[in-house]
């Protein structure tokens, strides 16, 4: 199972999602095929949370691959009706400075 295949399948099973995506965005870095994803979760179970408990319930279910597989992770949690208001449409995800890159930025 792949990396992008195993992240959704953890987050499905534990939350009850309306919509789920998760993008590999490893193409775009230059960490490795499986180490940079984007997730767009809505699930009426945010409803009343705020964003960081959001987000902490994302890592918490996900803290295993965090910790050994993935380098960054951009989420995108809402509420059926937030996801409305946003005409589903979600941010770009920041250009990553980790790896060879940054190194490409050290001023000598």
């Amino acid at each position: 199972m792949s990396m992008q295949q195993q992240i959704a399948t953890k987050l499905a099973q534990a939350i009850a999602c309306k919509h789920l995506n998760v993008i590999n965005e490893s193409h775009m870095h230059s960490r490795g095929s499986d180490s940079h994803f984007k997730v767009i979760i809505v699930s009426e179970q945010f409803s009343g949370k705020r964003l960081l408990q959001r987000h902490r319930q994302i890592n918490d279910i996900l803290k295993d691959e965090l910790a050994d597989h993935i380098h960054a992770l951009a989420i995108h949690t809402f509420t059926p009706e937030e996801f409305t208001e946003q005409s589903a449409q979600v941010p770009d995800s920041p250009t990553c400075l980790g790896g060879a890159k940054i190194d490409e930025q050290k001023i000598v």
